[in-house]
């Protein structure tokens, strides 16, 4: 199947130009914000100063100051400019794939799920280069302030979309590939008992909808689709769609890229041949069971 055509659109060049318009927009709209507006965006000359003011503001730890986090966060961005190109991407699909976001200044600004993957992006950046301590200390610190806890050791790629990311998990040896959208309380983890690499391998384009439990070290294809809820322990294969605990075939991927269009209807799906009207693994029959609805 070719899916040259459902690569999302990569320019980023008009992404500050953006963020200081409607930063200008809002200061005028909501005087309150007037000040916030000024330190998180206005008073910077840059992308990259903006975000780590922003991140940094929102740690604020007791045993690093918001300057001290800043700094830490800036040398990142400036000694790998790849965190920011990686930024920028992920903005971007939090602008196309998440309705309720209308401007690039709302994930920017407001979103744990950019922000928390950010700082896990300068948590990489540490632990790949002698700081596994500070990466450490940096995943503890989004843990407890967003609810989300991924291991600086994971590799995630870019245009990534966490939508609402509470209570997100990620384990220390888990890959995520380029374009891929999941929901709050997703977990990429061990089963409890492997050691080395025991974390999922999520491959590009797949859509991972809220609750779904990803574990061990085990393939997902590309352009796969998890529904929500549904506990995956086996290999699934390109273009699937799975569901259920334990999740099973329910359908094949007909058009589309599903993390792209954030669809987790069946609606397009062409409804596996073995999963017969009322075979009790069928999430449409009519004797399905609760828990493989999504």
């Amino acid at each position: 199947m070719d899916d040259s055509t459902n690569q999302p659109p990569t320019d980023t060049s008009g992404i500050w130009p953006a963020l200081r318009r409607e930063a200008e927009q809002a200061r005028h709209s909501e005087p309150l914000l007037e000040n916030f507006l000024k330190q998180a965006i206005l008073e910077h000359p840059g992308f990259a100063s903006s975000l780590a003011a922003v991140l940094a503001s929102r740690l604020n730890s007791g045993f690093l100051n918001q300057t001290e986090l800043k700094t830490l966060i800036f040398e990142a961005f400036d000694n790998d400019h790849r965190i920011i190109q990686s930024a920028k991407q992920d903005l971007l699909a939090f602008c196309q794939r998440d309705p309720a976001c209308g401007r690039y200044s709302i994930p920017f600004l407001y979103y744990k799920g950019f922000q928390g993957l950010q700082l896990y992006r300068v948590g990489h950046y540490l632990w790949y280069h002698a700081h596994q301590n500070l990466a450490l200390y940096l995943q503890s610190l989004v843990s407890e302030v967003f609810d989300m806890d991924i291991h600086p050791a994971a590799k995630i790629g870019n245009g990534i979309l966490i939508d609402h990311a509470t209570s997100i998990v990620i384990g220390e040896t888990a890959v995520v590939g380029d374009n891929v959208s999941m929901l709050h309380e997703v977990t990429l983890g061990g089963t409890g008992k492997a050691t080395g690499n025991r974390h999922p391998k999520v491959q590009s384009g797949v859509l991972i909808g809220a609750g779904a439990k990803i574990l061990g070290n085990v393939s997902i294809g590309k352009n796969a689709k998890i529904g929500a809820g549904s506990v995956v322990l086996e290999d699934v294969a390109d273009y699937l769609t799975v569901a259920g605990v334990p999740a099973k075939t329910v359908g094949e991927l007909t058009h589309g890229a599903p993390a792209l269009e954030m669809d987790h209807s069946l609606e397009h799906q062409t409804v596996h041949q073995d999963l017969n009207e009322n075979h009790p693994d069928n999430p449409f029959g009519n004797n399905r069971k609760a828990n493989n609805e999504f």
